[in-house]
């Protein structure tokens, strides 16, 4: 086995984040059905002779919505099936792994007729062995059934809208399968994921790697960490448990001289590639994986948003992640880097993901590009015990599988109270952002946490206000002041939403900032912004108005502009939505960054 190096990958991998050799794509023609009357399941569409059932043939991974599948019905379809056909089998002693990077909303999978597995939330990714599930022919079946109930109101469903056509600030539906599927070839007992936290006062890396199983007596893990070509860790642990952890010495970076040349930050992305091999007791490799990290800190103190114990003003757009003709899903996994790209072209150092988990291809280039991301949710509309548990489980997915991405460097569980509307005067609904707030921090107590983004606050690390104020003198009258500042955040808001619950929701030197401003509509008739303007000469105007109204607070931490590109009617973007800019790009940059 030779070592992989994670962090120079091409970005068509699915998941940066654990890198193997032996993968397959299952993307691109499968055949299809709606299940509109749910007979499906009674009919037994999942056995391979059931071919006929499936009538369509859809392009995964596009959700059947958008034209990119070659269905692109927008009608509600609350059960959809999918069907194809693979040859793969693994080789002596190892396993095969199905992978499904994301499937709206419950998953039920059949491999050759048995039921091999189900899957609850529509914004995780998640791995079924089907090695024992394979018949003795050459070719086997795959079944997907998706269930997404397009009326539901408790589960996350974020920008989905339950009206027939898309309105206002929400879009088209997304049923079904909307990232990458996927088959790999691993041994029998092998590394599922793995956590790395940089501690810079004590000079290491603490880590997690979890297993699929306990592996044989005497086995070990093997962990070497690598920055180009200089070895600047490693280490050996025994291997005795599913879950196995440790810490990596880096004697160098004690040394705070030389430290710089190690840290990962937007202006200089260093990622250190680890190597994971998994040896018997005879030292003999059983798997290897490659992984990589990034040495980086993250915090809040004195009213500033620190990377590296240095604070950092915040210049962030809004993104939500959407392409005209694959909705949801980038219509390559290029677009991905095409995208960070251009966000950092236009100026911005950070991207706030909006009611979505983006594609982790997306943050890979994130990572490798050096550009902050803050990690969201989509959310639900209504509160209910049960939806609590369902946010709860999604959540707690969430941040596992992403925080390994250097990139993101705060965590947004709630988002302008939706599905939490009463939260001022429901104790239920306080005890539940609460309690987001602090099971992100026992998950990963690394990052900061914003509890509800805009709106009413508990429990935050980060102060945030939506402030959609179109005039810039007004804007600029908010924060101009540190009293103005505690006049705006102590009443109703400029929302007409408390931003502190209570004065004691968040710290008084918590970092201030404006995560949405903005929303200026520069299109044609019949769409939806906070303002419209209707020439370009208006456009500049607006825009350098605004920008210089937050940018010009020696108060702020940080601003947030809605948003990136117009997405359907919603044309507030700085882009249209083929990512064209509304002004040229270094027009578009200087208003920005106010140079």
């Amino acid at each position: 086995m030779t070592a992989l190096r994670a962090s120079v990958q091409d970005g068509t991998y699915p998941r940066p984040l654990l890198v193997r050799e032996q993968w397959t794509s299952l993307d691109g023609p499968w055949d299809f059905a709606f299940d509109d009357a749910d007979e499906g399941r009674g009919q037994r569409w999942h056995r391979p002779d059931a071919a006929r059932h499936f009538d369509r043939r859809i392009t995964v991974p596009f959700v059947p919505e958008s034209s990119a599948s070659g269905i692109g019905d927008t009608a509600p379809h609350p059960i959809v099936w999918y069907r194809r056909s693979f040859a793969a089998r693994a080789s002596a002693g190892r396993r095969l792994l199905l992978h499904v990077g994301a499937v709206d909303d419950t998953a039920d999978v059949w491999v050759d007729a048995q039921h091999v597995g189900t899957h609850v939330g529509g914004q995780t990714s998640f791995a079924l062995d089907v090695t024992d599930a394979l018949d003795d022919g050459d070719e086997h079946v795959l079944v997907i059934r998706a269930a997404d109930d397009p009326g539901q109101s408790e589960y996350p469903r974020g920008k989905q809208d339950w009206l027939p056509r898309p309105h206002e600030i929400w879009y088209e539906r997304s049923t079904g399968i909307w990232r990458s599927v996927w088959l790999e070839e691993v041994a029998a007992t092998h590394v599922t994921d793995s956590a790395w936290t940089f501690d810079p006062v004590a000079g290491r890396v603490d880590f997690s790697v979890t297993l699929n199983g306990a592996p044989r007596p005497g086995s070990e893990l093997r962990v070497a960490l690598q920055l180009g070509d200089e070895r600047i860790g490693a280490v050996t642990i025994p291997a005795s448990h599913d879950l196995l952890r440790g810490s990596v010495d880096l004697p160098t970076l004690r040394n705070t001289q030389h430290r710089e040349q190690y840290l990962w930050s937007p202006e200089h992305p260093r990622l250190i590639d680890i190597d994971l091999v998994l040896v018997d007791s005879d030292a003999q490799a059983i798997d290897r994986a490659a992984t990589y990290c990034g040495l980086r800190s993250v915090g809040v103190d004195r009213g500033a948003f620190l990377v590296n114990d240095r604070p950092f003003f915040v210049r962030s757009v809004l993104e939500q992640g959407y392409w005209p003709e694959s909705h949801l899903t980038a219509p390559s996994p290029d677009a991905y880097r095409t995208e960070v790209e251009l966000i950092r072209d236009l100026g911005f150092n950070m991207v706030r993901i909006h009611q979505k988990t983006e594609d982790p291809r997306f943050l890979y280039w994130a990572d490798r590009l050096g550009l902050l991301v803050w990690g969201e949710s989509a959310s639900p509309y209504a509160f209910t015990p049960r939806g609590a548990a369902r946010v709860v489980a999604e959540w707690t997915d969430i941040v596992r599988q992403y925080q390994g991405h250097p990139s993101i460097v705060t965590w947004v569980p709630v988002n302008e109270s939706w599905g939490v509307q009463d939260l001022a005067h429901a104790s239920a609904q306080r005890s539940f952002v609460a309690a987001l707030s602090a099971l992100t921090r026992s998950l990963d107590p690394s990052r900061p946490v914003v509890s509800n983004d805009g709106w009413e606050h508990i429990d935050s690390d980060v102060l945030t206000i939506h402030d959609y104020t179109t005039e810039p003198d007004t804007l600029a009258a908010h924060y101009a002041t540190a009293d103005a500042i505690s006049d705006t955040v102590r009443g109703m808001g400029p929302s007409g939403r408390r931003p502190l619950l209570a004065v004691d929701a968040v710290t008084l030197d918590a970092p201030v900032m404006v995560s949405e401003f903005g929303g200026i509509s520069y299109a044609g008739d019949d769409t939806w912004g906070y303002a419209t303007v209707t020439t370009a000469d208006e456009y500049e105007e607006i825009l350098r108005g605004l920008f210089a109204a937050l940018n010009s607070s020696p108060h702020l931490a940080g601003l947030c502009y809605t948003q990136l590109t117009d997405t359907l009617q919603e044309a507030n973007g700085l882009l249209h939505a083929d990512r064209t800019p509304k002004l040229p790009i270094e027009v578009l940059r200087g208003l920005i960054t106010g140079s």
